[in-house]
């Protein structure tokens, strides 16, 4: 069952490699971290949702919205999936539903979202109201764009059909479905982000680190399915 459709549009990924101990106690037992070359990471996502639908309804004032989310990488078994320690949305109903129905840890707060267009470049950037100042996320990428292989790092961590939570001690697991996304080539990039004011004490180990990966991806309309409990 479908429980939300909606487009995801001019997604930017920073990716950074973290210190395990900062994701193992977000998982279950039957979780593990989704290594690359032994290293584990996490991704700051920020993109736009359109045309916004819960159960096919579209509700008037919430179609169209930013999100910012902080999102690691599990298998379960052979799947590879995605995990969210944040996911920041302006709109405090849509957090409300989402912490309510899908057990997902959305948390409401100011932000603005702005893409300006050349016929060689875009150019995507974030604002993010939290704990009395801004933190800005703002990347150029360079047209035309292009789909990597399968195998590149891009792929790696753009492309992921399932999503997993935890909900009084039991896994979660839903569905997203979205054909494969082309990628700009970053031109530039800037990462203005107080670690711990948005995430807690425990991430400003974070704090000027650089990111391994950066992506800015078309993005495309999107299905999410109702989830399921494991185990």
């Amino acid at each position: 069952m479908k429980f939300l459709t909606a487009s995801w549009s001019h997604l930017f990924l920073a990716t950074f490699a973290v210190p395990e101990e900062l994701l193992k106690p977000r998982l279950v037992s039957s979780l593990d971290l989704d290594r690359r070359e032994g290293q584990c990471f996490v991704s700051l996502v920020a993109f736009d949702f359109l045309d916004t639908r819960v159960f096919g309804i579209p509700w008037p004032g919430y179609r169209r919205f930013p999100e910012l989310n902080l999102r690691f990488y599990v298998r379960y078994g052979e799947q590879r999936g995605v995990m969210f320690l944040r996911e920041l949305v302006p709109k405090r109903w849509v957090a409300w539903l989402a912490r309510r129905l899908y057990h997902e840890p959305y948390l409401a707060t100011p932000m603005s979202s702005e893409v300006r267009e050349t016929d060689r470049t875009l150019e995507v950037e974030h604002r993010i109201e939290m704990n009395g100042r801004i933190h800005r996320l703002r990347a150029v990428g360079q047209k035309p764009p292009f789909v990597p292989s399968p195998d590149s790092l891009e792929h790696f961590f753009k492309e992921h059909e399932w999503g997993f939570g935890v909900a009084k001690g039991r896994l979660l697991r839903y569905r997203v479905r979205h054909p494969v996304w082309a990628i700009y080539p970053v031109q530039s990039y800037e990462i203005d982000l107080n670690w711990a004011e948005v995430y807690g004490p425990q991430w400003n180990v974070m704090q000027g680190q650089q990111p391994i990966s950066t992506i800015l991806a078309v993005g495309s309309p999107v299905e999410v399915f109702w989830r399921e409990k494991l185990g």
